[in-house]
């Protein structure tokens, strides 16, 4: 009899310790919850982003599911009836309703909306959300084929502060028998402590893809370098010359002379015109682009005989401008 009152009190002081056990992991789990927002909100993921790029051979339109890589979550919490109500019924008119609305959505933003909104930055500060893997699709439009690049997939990669070249796999003819993925690379998006200075292309390789009807040659990034939008690159050209030796002896020898090209683009400001009130990453209106390019500015003459003992001069690139 004496076991069996021992074991009542010890049977229910187990209970309580395990009634007391779950209440606490309760309480700090949620407490860990709330200060880890970027394990409950991580996300860096592919949306589909439909972009029109022609007409097909059959004059159909052709738009293209290229993706985008979103960096937040969420969206914009939806208001309910009864609050639309209650906030309608503050303001004398629709009209009024309708202005402070459109008031509220341009004003500017507390530093909590966006957590409010559960937009939270997915990467957090010292990454960004970018492709992990892109495909080029061709696609036979009525004016040619046109190479499309699409995204695949998405990661949280982190920010670099220095100018280097990245790796950027590209998947080319895919889900065919030649199907080759390339590391076509790119530069860091790292900016230059200069105003107007990017991380561009400075040097390019080339590499040889088989195709179904010959072999391709696909364009990549050697290195990169902190340059203004408009720069000049390297461009190595060679030629043969007649050298006339004192003893009067001719020598033909090669020589190499580097005249340069001008790349970049010459755009400046920001072209969107109207953006989303609830998402600013998304532009519903473009400005078109200006016809300004990017064109030589200063040159250099290098004059030599050639093998057939005439005078040539060839002319190189030094610097370049941007011009209208």
């Amino acid at each position: 009899m004496k076991t069996k009152a021992m074991d009542i009190p010890l049977t229910n002081l187990l209970l309580l310790l395990s009634a007391l056990y779950l209440t606490l992991a309760g309480v700090l789990s949620k407490h860990v919850d709330q200060r880890n927002l970027f394990a409950q909100r991580a996300c860096c993921k592919r949306q589909s982003h439909f972009v029109y790029i022609g007409q097909d051979i059959s004059g159909s339109p052709i738009s293209v599911d290229m993706g985008i890589c979103r960096s937040h979550c969420g969206g914009a919490p939806r208001t309910s009836n009864g609050v639309r109500q209650q906030e309608y019924s503050k303001h004398s008119s629709m009209l009024e309703f309708l202005r402070s609305k459109k008031m509220r959505a341009h004003g500017p933003r507390s530093p909590d909306t966006a957590e409010t909104l559960g937009q939270l930055p997915s990467c957090g500060t010292s990454q960004v959300c970018e492709p992990t893997g892109m495909r080029v699709d061709r696609v036979l439009l009525f004016e040619g084929p046109r190479e499309v690049e699409v995204i695949e997939e998405c990661h949280c990669e982190t920010k670099l502060t220095e100018c280097i070249r990245v790796p950027a796999l590209r998947t080319y003819f895919f889900e065919t028998p030649y199907e080759t993925v390339i590391d076509v690379g790119r530069c860091s998006r790292s900016k230059g402590s200069t105003e107007g200075f990017s991380c561009v292309p400075t040097k390019f390789d080339s590499a040889l893809v088989e195709t179904p009807n010959k072999m391709e040659l696909i364009q990549t990034v050697a290195s990169c370098d902190l340059k203004q939008s408009c720069y000049r690159i390297p461009y190595v050209e060679y030629y043969y010359e007649t050298v006339d030796h004192d003893d009067g002896i001719k020598q033909e020898k090669l020589k190499e002379i580097d005249v340069g090209r001008c790349l970049g683009g010459c755009t400046t400001g920001n072209r969107c015109l109207l953006r989303s009130p609830s998402d600013p990453d998304i532009c519903h209106l473009w400005a078109e682009r200006s016809s300004t390019s990017c064109v030589p500015q200063g040159y250099e003459s290098h004059t030599f005989l050639n093998q057939h003992g005439e005078i040539r001069t060839v002319l190189s690139i030094t610097s370049c401008v941007c011009q209208n």
